[in-house]
């Protein structure tokens, strides 16, 4: 036992306690936060797509990449180069800053004489994140005559800007980028060749006439990419299946006069529709690959599905009972899509999926009428895709029929405020468990009849972690959750029968307070205590409502518009769209929502039911295994744990925003 009383007391907690990360610091602390850390291609992609955003604004025809035997990695463009000279307001080289800060690039000026109209996103991290993460950078820009360098080590300057001009005759101009990423941040050290190669013919395939080269130094192979045709002869190349009907090709973007969107908005693409191999689906939001897809492939689907709907419909060709749905028409579809987006809004920082909502509605509103026009005027390949469509529809109608008969007679009586779907096929179909009478009468207006059911809950639910299972069905709400669900209760080690699960989402809905948070954490607790195979096979899901509504007045040529942040930061964001759009300050409106209830059925269809543009989270167990989580919610959920709740609170309170 030890003798120092000092042992006995906990650290100490002080304002010297309190640590600010500075500069390029967060990064390397966190770097999965800020990019891919299996290995170092995105953190290489940064430095690509600023050199592609210079082809992209029309500086520049060639890419050059260089893999070399040292492990570096070198970008070379012909643009415009990065400039060098001093920033006006921080008095310090512009390349350093670019390099050097999380928020600082020429993307952010959007206004009309700005240096970039369309680009990657704007997310602020970008090529500093590169930096941040190698051993070694060497970045030098040729630009108004003069050859600037900048050497870096783990984001700091190791040797400061040096100039120098360009040598006699060479009238080179562009940028450079030599790096060594630090292998201590990556899983692997070793560039994925395959997905390289793929991502480089992608770039080049998106801005025909720019050649794009790879060149690997130790086995001396050279790869140049250079595209005439665009995404016609890319689609046709990688695709494994014979065509149905010729590829649909297409491109609508904004004009000065358009009512809703900016000159230059708009999309590009080609469209296959095989009966066998696999499917290819690309997407891009100003050359950014989006390989988790986003708003802009809804307005794809949206946009076709309603022209195949509408072809089917005028020579009505749809047999009695069957009933399209827009996974039909895309069961067999292929497609590139490249979409230009002036102030694209990303998920996370390495830009995955495109959230921005309008997004859904530029592409939809220039593909529906395209392909209606196509399908009319070659009436035989319509009937093709059409019978496409509807052969899916009635293979996924009769797989549900055959779910149906397995359940036999005995199934319990479905609750009373279930205000079921129409849809039987499990895969489609969702639940929504809704807090609050007035806000599931909302929900129940709102929602798609077809798909989407909704049971709302009176009040908090029980406590479950302390709850054997034999009683559970003691509690309404949680017999009538059980019962709607389809499932009966088990645990962690048990095999339950899910043949009988009636939804493939059950979605937790509450409020965006502190008792909507409380009632979340108690239906999480059920599912993972009680139904926790729901949670493996991924089929819960929380709804993250907004706080905030911000009604704008029309500016110029575009009406008064609406948009729902999630919280505080989507708010300022907003808000600062708007400014750059030239509204007057608070010339706007912002409202708060205090619950669901509140909303009407069109605001909670547009914000948490939609599946286009809700924010719908999948509910997993992360990094922690089902004993750590199964500890970790005993000390949160337990009766007899005040102390351990206590510390806790101790431990983690400073990381927690508090809704006062």
């Amino acid at each position: 036992m030890s003798t120092n009383p000092a042992a006995k007391l906990p650290a100490e907690y002080s304002e010297g306690s309190i640590r600010v990360l500075k500069g390029l610091e967060p990064v390397k602390q966190r770097p999965g936060m800020y990019t891919r850390t299996d290995n170092p291609l995105h953190v290489i992609q940064e430095v690509l797509d600023n050199a592609a955003d210079e082809a992209l604004a029309g500086h520049g025809k060639k890419i050059k990449v260089t893999l070399h035997t040292d492990g570096s990695v070198s970008v070379d463009d012909d643009g415009r180069g990065i400039p060098f000279g001093l920033h006006p307001e921080e008095k310090a080289p512009v390349i350093e800053l670019v390099f050097t800060r999380l928020h600082a690039g020429g993307k952010f000026d959007k206004g009309k004489g700005g240096a970039y109209s369309f680009s990657g996103g704007l997310h602020g991290v970008g090529v500093s994140v590169t930096n941040a993460l190698s051993h070694r950078l060497e970045a030098t820009s040729y630009r108004e005559g003069q050859v600037a360098r900048l050497v870096f080590s783990g984001g700091d300057v190791i040797e400061p800007l040096a100039l120098r001009p360009n040598g006699d005759g060479d009238r080179r101009q562009g940028t450079s980028v030599r790096v060594w990423p630090d292998a201590k941040y990556f899983e692997s050290a070793v560039l994925p060749i395959h997905e390289l190669t793929h991502l480089l013919r992608s770039k080049a395939v998106l801005m025909p006439g720019v050649s794009v080269t790879l060149t690997v130094e130790k086995t001396k192979d050279v790869q140049t990419w250079l595209y005439k045709g665009g995404l016609r002869d890319y689609l046709m190349q990688t695709l494994n299946g014979e065509p149905v009907i010729p590829l649909f090709e297409g491109e609508g973007f904004a004009d000065g006069q358009h009512d809703s969107f900016a000159e230059g908005e708009g999309a590009a693409w080609c469209l296959a529709f095989t009966e066998d191999g696999q499917a290819v689906r690309e997407s891009y939001v100003n050359l950014i690959p989006t390989s988790a897809g986003g708003t802009h492939e809804s307005g794809l689907r949206d946009g076709v599905f309603n022209a195949v709907k509408s072809f089917i419909d005028l020579h009505s060709l749809l047999p009695k009972g069957v009933k399209l749905l827009p996974e039909d028409v895309f069961a067999r579809a292929s497609y590139v899509l490249s979409a230009k987006v002036l102030d694209p809004q990303f998920q996370g920082q390495i830009k995955e999926r495109l959230n921005s909502r309008d997004a859904v509605r530029l592409v939809s509103s220039f593909v529906r009428p395209a392909l209606e026009l196509w399908l009319n005027e070659h009436v035989e390949y319509g009937r093709k895709l059409a019978e496409l469509a509807i052969k899916a529809a009635q293979t996924r109608q009769k797989a549900g029929q055959k779910v149906e008969k397995r359940k036999g007679s005995g199934v319990a009586v479905l609750p009373g405020k279930l205000t079921d779907c129409e849809s039987r096929d499990i895969a489609h179909n969702e639940v929504f468990l809704v807090e609050g009478d007035s806000a599931g009468g909302s929900a129940k207006m709102g929602r798609d009849k077809e798909s989407q059911a909704i049971l709302p809950l009176r009040g908090k639910v029980l406590n479950t972690w302390e709850v054997e299972r034999d009683r559970l069905f003691a509690n309404n709400e949680i017999h009538d959750i059980a019962v709607a669900i389809g499932v009966d209760p088990h645990g962690p080690d048990d095999t339950p029968d899910l043949s009988g699960l009636r939804y493939g989402k059950v979605c937790i809905l509450s409020d965006a307070d502190v008792d909507g948070s409380h009632i979340q954490v108690l239906l999480l607790t059920l599912f993972f205590r009680h139904f926790p195979k729901l949670i493996d096979a991924g089929h819960v899901f929380v709804a993250r409502p907004p706080l905030f509504r911000v009604d704008a007045p029309a500016r110029g040529k575009k009406p008064a518009s609406k948009a729902y942040a999630l919280d505080e930061g989507e708010l300022t964001a907003i808000l600062d769209k708007l400014r750059k759009e030239g509204v007057r300050e608070g010339a706007w409106s912002i409202s708060r929502f205090k619950g669901l209830g509140e909303m009407n059925a069109e605001q909670l269809w547009d914000t948490t039911l939609n599946p286009d543009t809700r924010r719908l989270l999948p509910v997993q167990l992360g990094a922690l295994d089902f004993l750590q989580t199964e500890s970790l919610i005993t000390k949160l959920m337990g009766k007899g744990e005040a102390a351990a709740r206590r510390e806790l609170m101790e431990l983690h309170g400073d990381a927690v925003e508090i809704d006062v």
